[in-house]
């Protein structure tokens, strides 16, 4: 299990996936910047996450998958927006993200997304709906997270052309969805319920993180890949608390945030496929920073919460892994792959 946990896979060109990403999201983020505007920064932020799919597929792959990515983080944006708007109880947000994160965890699985799962977009619609929004919110996701979504297809069409990737194969068949992919979501749908339920009652504040968390806990073809990424996060999540307290404690200009922002998302990409919880300390301050960047909270409250949210989004995630094995165990024979 340790093994599994410190385990660094070698390099597989992730520094193009890292150059798409951290393109996809700075331009968008100088662009606001230069308007005055970062209060729209999460959704240009979000949009530019579109960027994070596909990374080692073939070109006609990676940009179909973006493209049905980008449109669903819009979608969860808007969702998470109408909740706003109408002033939805957190436990009625909670039950809604909930059913988004069983929902897109079957989608992806049925399109062949990499990565699959729900992860994106239950923090897009979370956070969406724990920030301040009015009707004229809509029209804001609409233009800040669209064009940067065609910002991203545009920055992978440009690379794939530059270091001459682009295929002249088709692209993958898809496959009918099998019993893991209803399994996961399923398991995805019952934890994330129950890590936003226990994150109200203990936290009330940004309970979607523990939906984010209990989502990385569940990820994974069987329980021993999902008890291992489960404590990646928490311990990544740990060490870039400290990171995250350091940057918000310099009280940085928003150009210098811009610009570290910027290189944790490099950072992040190439080691998320590597090591997740080496990826997750740079994942940390990169959300903390994204939702300072967007609606100004006291550092110690977004530290304090992105903590307790994670153990419990964790501790969840792996109750519901375990259990969800032991019920697929045959009767007194050996254990089907979990």
């Amino acid at each position: 299990m340790w093994t599994g946990v410190l385990r660094v896979a070698p390099h597989q060109g992730d520094h193009r996936a890292a150059l798409r990403a951290a393109v996809s999201i700075a331009v968008p983020l100088l662009v606001l910047w230069a308007l005055g505007r970062l209060d729209l920064s999460i959704y240009a932020s979000f949009g530019a996450f579109a960027s994070l799919y596909g990374r080692h597929d073939p070109f006609r792959d990676r940009i179909r998958m973006q493209a049905g990515a980008g449109a669903m983080m819009i979608a969860a944006m808007l969702c998470g927006t109408a909740l706003s708007v109408v002033g939805a109880p957190a436990a009625v947000s909670v039950v809604v993200v909930a059913a988004i994160a069983s929902g897109v965890t079957l989608l992806s699985y049925t399109l062949r997304w990499h990565p699959p799962g729900a992860l994106f977009p239950v923090f897009a619609t979370g956070a969406c709906a724990s920030i301040p929004a009015t009707a004229s919110s809509f029209a804001s996701v609409l233009g800040v997270a669209g064009i940067s979504v065609l910002f991203s297809l545009a920055v992978t069409s440009t690379v794939a052309v530059v270091l001459r990737r682009a295929p002249v194969t088709a692209g993958r068949t898809r496959l009918p969805v099998g019993a893991v992919a209803w399994e996961m979501t399923l398991t995805v749908g019952v934890a994330t319920l129950a890590a936003g339920i226990a994150a109200l009652l203990i936290v009330e504040s940004h309970w979607y993180w523990a939906m984010v968390g209990a989502v990385a806990a569940v990820s994974g073809a069987r329980t021993s890949a999902r008890v291992i990424r489960g404590i990646q996060r928490l311990l990544g999540t740990l060490v870039g608390v400290l990171v995250a307290a350091a940057v918000l404690g310099l009280a940085l200009p928003p150009l210098a945030v811009i610009a570290i922002v910027v290189l944790l998302q490099t950072a992040a990409e190439l080691f998320i496929g590597r090591n997740y919880g080496i990826a997750m300390v740079f994942v940390t301050p990169l959300a903390l920073l994204m939702v300072s960047l967007a609606s100004p909270t006291p550092a110690d409250v977004l530290l304090r919460d992105r903590v307790i949210d994670t153990i419990i989004g964790v501790a969840v995630g792996t109750v519901v892994a375990v259990v969800s094995a032991a019920l697929r165990r045959p009767r007194g024979g050996r254990t089907r792959p979990a």
